[in-house]
């Protein structure tokens, strides 16, 4: 089992102090960064968790910001330590890294997906068939290593911490058959599977629930406690990261509506188990 610190995270958390205690001063970034001779952009970094901080970067703000008491210094001490430390999953240097890292130590998420299995559920031979179909096309190597990478990633499902997660696919999903008959009738028991585990619920959004809040956008909430949850939107342009404190929200009340329009979880079962027979029959 993998290491579940995440920097990722301790980033983020380090990031979050530091800007609160800027914000306390009534300092700018631009104010922040004249005087420790840096710029803007590098103190916007540090306080997004986007770079790390190094503990001399630390001591510095400390010192600017006054933070004199030894456990609050040393807090963000180990914060900035503990940022620095590679993640079981950077070696395979994702593209999206950031968020594997955040999902790591997430304490609850919420998923939409509209047409493909989110991949903390894919089987190997269904990330490889995803993965085969992407332009430009990807070296073997680098699937198999995809493959790999969401392997270890669903280990945190069955962790005796593992996140509370609830999820709602769109019927497509069920119906594309990516990978063909045999792919998703392995593909859907798996989900199933899942399914029976306490800390996971999925609903199906059924076409015939016509237009719904997000049918142009597919994102992950994630929770942390102290540390403030981020959406996550991905597509072709790359990823996005959402933080403030309205767009949260707003994600939230998309993800409420989907589970209220949603088909219930047991009728979300019940569709699957039908819809994977056909693939059985194939």
């Amino acid at each position: 089992m993998p290491e579940v610190r995440s920097p990722t995270l301790r980033r983020r958390e380090l990031g979050a102090l530091l800007r609160a205690h800027r914000l306390d001063l009534g300092l700018t970034v631009d104010q922040v960064a004249e005087r420790l001779l840096c710029s803007p952009s590098k103190v916007s970094r540090m306080e997004t968790g986007q770079r790390g901080a190094t503990q001399r970067d630390v001591r510095d703000l400390c010192a600017l910001y006054g933070i004199t008491g030894e456990e609050e210094c040393a807090r963000l001490m180990t914060l900035a330590r503990e940022g620095k430390e590679q993640g079981w999953w950077q070696p395979f240097e994702l593209p999206y890294s950031t968020y594997v890292g955040l999902e790591q130590e997430a304490l609850s998420m919420r998923i939409y997906q509209s047409a493909v299995v989110p991949g903390l559920l894919q089987t190997g031979s269904y990330a490889r068939a995803v993965h085969r179909a992407w332009v430009p096309e990807f070296e073997p190597q680098v699937i198999e290593q995809r493959i790999e990478e969401r392997a270890t990633r669903q280990q945190l499902l069955t962790r005796p911490d593992s996140p509370q997660i609830a999820i709602v696919l769109d019927e497509a999903v069920l119906l594309r058959p990516i990978g063909g008959a045999a792919v998703m009738y392995e593909q859907l028991g798996m989900i199933l599977e899942i399914c029976e585990q306490p800390n996971v619920t999925v609903q199906i959004m059924p076409f015939a629930a016509g237009a719904h809040p997000a049918l142009e956008s597919d994102f992950v909430i994630l929770n942390f406690g102290r540390t403030p949850s981020v959406v996550y939107v991905e597509g072709l342009v790359g990823q996005i990261y959402l933080d403030r404190a309205q767009d949260v929200q707003r994600y939230l009340q998309v993800f409420d509506r989907l589970c209220v329009m949603a088909l219930s979880p047991k009728d979300s079962t019940d569709l699957m188990m039908k819809v994977r027979e056909t693939y059985n029959n194939d």
